[in-house]
């Protein structure tokens, strides 16, 4: 789930970079669509200024043929003047009154053509002014225009960059959101799984639940009925009212003690750094010590601050302590953990710390409340976190006080029953959920206050980097307090349910009666290993462990060596047999060998005897009424024989063997052991194979409610994890609204921007406009002339 949860903050990361880089090209594409207009429109200007050039190069040369034929004319003049001259010194003398009419047209020819010359001066200057400052004019926009083609050039570049860099990241998300669905599906369908085998574990373990409520019944109507020695009179001081050494009990206690101080380290790390980025604060804002001192108050809270590592991590090293002074072999209760009384000392320090920088940070907000750069809303935002600071030291003065009571009965005896110990639990589990809704409601308006402080003209980035620094911290702090108070009221059945409690009695466990509780501890112990080391040599405990370990770890392996057990057996129980069998053929034919072998003796013997008779008749005749004698002796011995008794572990059996019977009857007492033998083994195969059986089933059943536990456990945890994404997600949320705001503000600064441009290019167009306005007035008056 860790991963999922950061594959999510990626993706969200993502979507927020691709929404800002969006909204930058949106603002680029705008830009550079403007900037196309206008190049558009100079390079229409452009070409209205090539024609007007023309135009007037075209004036040029025709008042330059004009200034020609002028210039042709007044030379003609000249010589007429001279000719007409001459004429009148010839005639001076005919009359006088023309030679004057002349002179005075001559004046007037010479007045007439001077004014033309300098007319013809002035317009060659004005032609030559208004060609320099178009020529001027067109370079300076032929070098605008290059500017703006680079800089579209530039902006489409980025364009396709950031289009390209787009499609990567929505392809990357597309397949990192198909797998996490892939993901989420084989999830769902091992919660179904974990579900049903939940129900099934269920079903055991009430059934298991109520063959141990009958055990407990019959076991303690056996201890009521037989154990009478309990004594009534001195139930506090009675040696043989000691309860027994809860092993569990101190298993879970040193668990819980685990799983505190890990949520305990995660508390003072988040203290730590609130603190210290409040420190840092304090030096950057409402003044900047690196610039100009800050106020004697700040200075003050700034000391205190600095100092907040020796009240904060004693609370690690105390608790420390105390979970390493519960182990297996000591007795875990309020009256017998002392460590607990020290964790409560440096708690009350720390609390006292808290009440001791409580005005400070009061007045420190006050001050900035004082700026005159704070808006309403940002001092309505700071009396917020006011009354939030008040509420958080007054719940750490409410957690001093119980925590304070949970530590005296192991200082004083008798302090405090059990009813009060446990409304002292439920009090400190409503005040450890007050802490962390004070927590979250003062990030909250932190989170709110730096969105407001981001609006201001005088924000700096070290001030932006400290306060996401101190929102961090107190995001850390939410979700540890959080976890705290769950953790807490999970176990607060734990806490207040009593491990070890006298027999008959209800007064709690006193250090008397935990000492004699070890020493009896002990004592089985050392009986125990005495046991052991009378008894011959059996498995050692950690390998026991291991194997069960191995065993319990998979059901699939379990039930395949369960199969290959049971299939050995029954291979070895066949074996078992095949070999009786083969021992019981090899015996019939040693005893077949035997009577074989005493028949052929018999047959020689008498052969020999046959032979000697043949050789020997007279003795053999002599010797005739010896044989018979032992004939008759042997009748009897042979009539004897045939009322034998034979008895056996089977049975009694009267037969009348002969010598050729004997070896039978042996073979059939020996078959009929051999099959009550093979019996015997089949039914003791069936017993091992149902005790198997049981075994495995036993052992099932356990690994069944040890996976109940750990899916109860991963349930917590993910709905602890739901928590903190839930946090995130309005963590973001507001984010977003920051980024949005402030995209906003560029918008609009970009949108100003772009109508200060617009009107610098009014006003060039007016001047543009002007100028030809000029240039063509100026040729209509050279036309007119």
């Amino acid at each position: 789930m860790a991963n999922v949860t950061d594959l999510q903050t990626k993706y969200s990361k993502l979507a927020q970079e691709y929404s800002k880089l969006r909204a930058q090209n949106q603002v680029l594409k705008k830009g550079v669509v403007d900037e196309q207009a206008n190049s558009a429109s100079f390079k229409e200007q452009l070409k209205q200024r090539d024609q007007s050039l023309r135009k007037q190069e075209q004036e040029m040369d025709s008042l330059s043929f004009r200034n020609q034929q002028l210039a042709k004319r007044v030379e003609l003049l000249q010589e007429e003047l001279a000719v007409s001259e001459a004429k009148g010194k010839k005639g001076k003398s005919k009359a006088d009154s023309p030679s004057q009419h002349g002179l005075e047209t001559q004046c007037v020819f010479d007045e007439d053509l001077q004014k033309k010359i300098e007319e013809n001066e002035r317009l060659h200057i004005q032609f030559y002014e208004a060609g320099e400052q178009h020529s001027r004019q067109e370079s300076e926009l032929k070098t605008r225009l290059q500017e703006l083609e680079k800089d579209s050039e530039q902006h489409q570049a980025v364009v396709g960059r950031l289009t390209t860099k787009y499609m990567e990241t929505i392809e990357r998300l597309q397949s990192d959101k198909a797998r996490l669905e892939i993901k989420s599906q084989t999830l769902e369908r091992e919660a179904k799984e974990c579900r049903m085998r939940t129900e099934e574990c269920q079903q055991q373990l009430r059934l298991s639940q109520s063959e141990l409520n009958r055990q407990v019944k019959q076991s303690s109507s056996v201890i009521q009925e037989k154990v009478p020695f309990n004594d009534t009179k001195l139930i506090g001081y009675n040696s043989l009212n000691v309860p027994p050494h809860n092993r569990r009990h101190q298993l879970k206690a040193r668990d819980v003690a685990g799983q505190a101080l890990s949520f305990i380290q995660d508390l003072v790390a988040a203290l730590l750094n609130f603190h210290s980025y409040t420190e840092q604060r304090v030096h950057i804002y409402p003044l900047d010590s690196s610039i100009e001192p800050i106020s004697p108050l700040n200075q003050k809270f700034s000391q205190y601050l600095h100092e907040n590592a020796a009240y904060v991590r004693p609370l690690e090293d105390s608790f420390l302590h105390l979970h390493q002074s519960i182990t297996e072999d000591t007795v875990t209760v309020l009256e017998t953990v002392v460590k607990l009384k020290s964790f409560a000392d440096h708690f009350s320090s720390y609390t006292h710390f808290l009440q001791k920088i409580l005005p400070y940070q009061l007045k420190s907000l006050e001050e900035e409340c004082d700026t005159p750069l704070c808006t309403a809303a940002l001092t309505a935002k700071n009396q917020e976190l006011q009354s939030d600071m008040k509420r958080l030291t007054s719940v750490f003065e409410k957690m001093q006080s119980y925590i304070n009571l949970l530590a005296l009965p192991s200082v004083r005896q008798d302090a405090m029953p059990q009813s009060s110990t446990s409304a002292v639990f439920t009090q400190l589990a409503a005040c450890l959920h007050s802490l962390h809704d004070a927590i979250k409601e003062m990030s909250k308006h932190y989170n709110q206050k730096a969105s407001l402080e981001q609006e201001l003209p005088t924000i700096t980035q070290k001030l932006c980097t400290t306060t996401e620094c101190l929102l961090g911290s107190l995001g850390s702090l939410t979700s540890s307090t959080g976890k705290i108070a769950t953790f807490f009221s999970n176990n607060l059945d734990f806490f207040t349910s009593s491990g070890y409690s006298p027999r008959g009695s209800t007064l709690a466990l006193n250090p008397l009666q935990a000492e004699s509780m070890l020493a009896n501890k002990k004592k089985a112990a050392a009986y125990i290993s005495a046991l052991k080391k009378a008894r011959p040599q059996s498995v050692p405990y950690s390998d026991a462990l291991s194997n069960r370990r191995v065993l319990t770890s998979s059901t699939e392996s379990r039930e395949g060596l369960s199969q290959q057990v049971q299939q050995s057996q029954d291979k070895i129980a066949r074996l078992e047999q095949e070999k009786e069998h083969w021992l019981l053929e090899a015996q019939l034919g040693k005893v077949r060998l035997e009577k074989e072998n005493q028949r052929i003796a018999d047959l020689e013997a008498q052969l020999a005897a046959a032979q000697g008779g043949s050789l020997n008749s007279p003795p053999a005749a002599a010797s005739t009424p010896v044989q018979s004698q032992e004939e008759a002796e042997m009748e009897p011995s042979s009539g004897e024989r045939e009322a034998t008794l034979c008895t056996s572990l089977v049975g009694m059996l009267c037969t009348t063997p002969s010598v050729e019977h004997v070896g039978d009857e042996e073979s059939r007492e020996t078959l009929i052991k051999t099959h009550y033998m093979a019996r015997v083994g089949e039914l003791t195969t069936q017993l091992q194979i149902s005790d198997s059986k049981a075994v495995h089933f036993h052992s099932e059943c356990r690994a069944l409610a040890k996976r109940l536990a750990i899916a109860e456990k991963s349930r917590e945890t993910l709905t602890e994890e739901i928590k903190l994404a839930t946090q995130k997600i309005t963590r973001l949320q507001d984010e977003l609204a920051t980024t949005k705001r402030s995209y906003e503000d560029q918008l609009s600064m970009m949108s100003d921007h772009l109508c200060s441009m617009n009107e610098t290019l009014s006003k060039q167009r007016e001047e543009i406009d002007t100028l030809k306005l000029g240039s063509k007035g100026n040729a209509k008056k050279n036309k007119g002339r």
